[in-house]
């Protein structure tokens, strides 16, 4: 998975509020300032300001910058230029054309709408993309709609379908793919069921909203130490077979189940065979 260098919860900061920069980094694995949606416009200069004048680890700081075509945009890689940070999230990319103002940084590309749904393959494949991430709201306005879940708080079938293609589309171009925010914030065991199901299907982080989401995602992202034994287990099984198809427990272990296995001990940091 190239590209990725952070841990798997990502927490969005609203970029006109700098006094919570530090502690949002401080309780999350990367912090993204937020200079698009979570910004009043008119609010957007100072929040630039704020930005250009902050010292974080660039390392573990994202930008969420305008759309594409925008004088927000332009101005918002004005006030970058005066920083470090160098890794930007590009909010409603829906063509390769999009990334071509971002020329030196590494591109987050948020699949947000039916366009950019479709085109996420070729978004992956850019050069500049280290991870791409879907969203749920903008999708849904972008048809029309006015919800992307069901009463029940499960997501209609549009959303799951949006879901699932940008996160093969990063899959097949190598690259991160990245969950959408849980909105509601005090439904954390929903949270954690969305959490456990994006790390089973292969996401390398969930965005989040809201500092009490932090543990519920790294836990969720966190093998048990029952999980890593079991791998172990597998994985020093398949050595003794010597290779090939073999019965472990009962069942049939070939080698999409060691993958599996293995993707389990890098999860926890534990090296992998």
């Amino acid at each position: 998975m190239s590209g990725f260098a952070w841990g798997p919860a990502l927490l969005f900061c609203p970029a006109d509020r700098p006094e919570r920069y530090a502690k949002a980094l401080e309780r999350a694995d990367a912090v993204i300032l937020d200079l698009e949606d979570a910004v009043d416009p008119e609010r957007r200069p100072a929040a630039r300001e704020a930005v250009a004048a902050s010292d974080l680890d660039p390392a573990r700081v994202i930008v969420r910058v305008n759309q594409a075509g925008t004088d927000d945009l332009a101005a918002d890689l004005a006030a970058l230029a005066e920083t470090a940070y160098r890794v930007v999230m590009l909010p409603k990319a829906e063509r390769v054309a999009d990334l071509g103002a971002l020329a030196g940084y590494d591109v987050i590309a948020l699949c947000e709408t039916a366009a950019g749904v479709l085109a996420a393959p070729e978004l992956a494949g850019h050069s500049s993309v280290v991870a791409l991430m879907w969203g749920a709201e903008d999708l849904v306005a972008s048809l029309g709609g006015t919800s992307s879940r069901h009463a029940d708080g499960s997501y209609r079938d549009v959303a799951r379908h949006a879901r699932s293609a940008v996160l093969l589309a990063a899959g097949a171009a190598g690259t991160a793919a990245i969950d959408t925010v849980h909105l509601d914030i005090a439904d954390l065991a929903g949270l954690q069921a969305e959490a456990e199901d994006a790390v089973a299907v292969g996401f390398a982080a969930t965005a989040c909203i809201h500092p009490s989401q932090v543990a519920v995602i790294r836990a969720a992202y966190s093998p048990t130490p029952e999980e890593v034994a079991r791998a172990r287990e597998l994985l020093a099984a398949a050595e003794a077979a010597g290779g090939g198809v073999f019965r472990h427990d009962g069942l049939m272990v070939d080698g999409p189940v060691l993958a599996h296995a293995r993707a389990v001990l890098r999860r926890s940091g534990a090296e992998t065979p």
